[in-house]
């Protein structure tokens, strides 16, 4: 219409219906502000009520989440400032969602107890249609139990073995040259390409570099996409995470359709081939095609990026920490003697790893990977409503100073003792339980074993030992590798569901302090 009429007849419209116009203005305003009033009205903490601020409807508090997520401080700054004004229990609204976030090892036990009885999961929907919807992350109990028990195959112990070895291998290669080149390299990066590849090599034998590199650029992308709005806008990261997603479906359905079709020969032995050999047996006992890709690409992302964020992590620990990384490299120097030169770390070596353990369980706690655990009410319980999202709070049950003395201090040694059930949390708890949790322990075991030991002077030391004799093995961290972080920022990585510093931790190795 506008364009139906000169800018001299616009104005003189305006100018005429200018008081009509201010009008309904105000009048939108100032409904507005009465119905955001009462929308967005404190509830109070009186018995039977959970304290906070749901917002307009949809909208709620997502601008404020979204906000947090583009800032250096994290998401779960959004968290800590509501748990401050409301208390530990509260509630919110989140891409159209009501969310209630539960802190306590309480309120975790009754939700990971009764996952499928009383609670689902409960992702936002940028998550699933990532994802895929039929991913173990998002189908129905039904699905559930069967895929998760047809994926399992990867994590057995023997998968496990053979993982750890090859996993060593290509770790001890990538950080001699490394440390050769002298040059500084950010940890994350690193981290994140060898777990990629490690994972490509051992679900679908992919080894060359190319397609590792565009796979894992895809993977990436959709990973980004996992919390975000939901609308397909060119250069949104939802939009790019789509996108991506289409583009590793391509993929997967290129592999499966060249092996099926007998040209890749002798068989791969990896996770692909496993689930293809199923095709003639019952439905219950096999895996459909798009159940297929759409879980490749869960455990590709899932053990990416959590795994990544960890051994990040345990880097910087270590480093504000000389005496836990004294001890950690006396107990992996101990290993590291007992082997044959050039030998690989075995499943064996890593049961062994008692210190190290400690080391992985007080890097999980301190740097939370996983924030939250998001699940959806079946039913009313207490004061959770049906549809209501409940957010079993990893963070603040691993930061409770009543059940971690000192919770910011990172302390491997608390793990000398039991601890209270449902307070150490990171593979989340009950049937739906992290698959890959001994993976990922393993996979970051095997990683500061590498680091805190050096093989490029393992027969120098061997030479040490056998002419100064067994009485100064105590003197041995000082001749093995080291390293320096080089950027001391505290500052958090933008637009990421999970905690990682922007820097990406970036360190120098030195084979000799000398």
């Amino acid at each position: 219409m506008l364009s139906a009429i000169s800018r001299a007849e616009f104005l003189f419209l305006v100018k005429k219906y200018y008081d009509v116009l201010i009008v309904a203005l105000l009048f939108s305003i100032g409904v507005a502000f009465f119905v955001s009033k009462l929308a967005w009205r404190k509830v109070t903490s009186s018995r039977g009520h959970i304290p906070g601020r749901l917002g307009l409807p949809f909208i709620g508090e997502t601008i404020s989440f979204l906000s947090a997520m583009n800032s250096t401080r994290g998401c779960y700054d959004f968290v800590r400032r509501r748990r401050i004004w409301y208390g530990k229990w509260f509630k919110t609204r989140i891409f159209g969602k009501i969310h209630v976030f539960v802190p306590s090892t309480e309120g975790a036990k009754m939700i990971f107890s009764n996952d499928f009885v009383k609670f689902n999961k409960g992702y936002v929907k940028s998550l699933a249609d990532c994802i895929g919807d039929k991913s173990v992350f998002c189908v129905p109990h039904e699905d559930h139990q069967r895929i998760r028990r047809l994926l399992s195959d990867p994590f057995s112990m023997n998968s496990l073995s053979s993982y750890i070895e090859k996993f060593d291998k290509m770790l001890s290669q990538k950080l001699k040259k490394l440390e050769q080149g002298g040059k500084s390299f950010a940890v994350l990066d690193f981290s994140m390409r060898m777990t990629f590849d490690a994972m490509c090599c051992m679900l679908m034998s992919v080894t060359d570099e190319p397609l590792l590199r565009q796979l894992d650029k895809d993977c990436i992308a959709v990973s980004n996409g996992l919390i975000s709005v939901p609308v397909m806008i060119p250069g949104t990261r939802y939009y790019k995470g789509i996108k991506a997603r289409r583009r590793l479906l391509e993929t997967f359905k290129d592999m499966i359709a060249k092996r099926r079709s007998g040209k890749e020969w002798p068989e791969p032995e990896d996770f692909l081939q496993s689930m293809l050999r199923r095709d003639s047996y019952p439905p219950n006992e096999k895996l459909q095609d798009s159940e297929i890709m759409d879980n490749l690409m869960t455990l590709l992302i899932s053990g990416q990026i959590s795994s990544s964020a960890a051994m990040m992590w345990s880097v910087k620990f270590l480093d504000e920490n000389q005496q836990v990384q004294d001890k950690l490299r006396e107990e992996q120097l101990s290993i590291a003697r007992s082997k044959p030169q050039g030998a690989s770390v075995t499943l064996e070596d890593v049961n062994n790893m008692s210190y190290c353990w400690k080391v992985v369980k007080e890097t999980l706690r301190m740097s939370n990977v996983v924030l939250w655990y998001p699940r959806v009410a079946l039913g009313d319980c207490i004061e959770i409503k049906k549809g209501w999202h409940v957010n079993i709070d990893a963070t603040c049950i691993h930061n409770d100073p009543d059940l971690y003395p000192d919770p910011f201090k990172f302390n491997p040694s608390r793990f000398d003792e039991m601890q209270k059930p449902y307070s150490f949390v990171p593979f989340g708890s009950g049937p739906r339980t992290c698959m890959g949790i001994n993976m990922g322990k393993t996979t970051m075991m095997v990683f500061l074993h590498r680091l805190t030991t050096d093989v490029n002077t393992k027969l120098i030391i061997l030479i040490f030992i056998s002419i100064t004799g067994s009485q100064f093995h105590h003197l041995l961290p000082l001749l093995f590798c080291r390293w320096t972080v080089d950027d001391p920022d505290t500052g958090l990585e933008k637009n990421t569901h999970l905690p990682r510093l922007r820097s990406g931790c970036p360190i120098t190795l030195t084979a000799l302090n000398c």
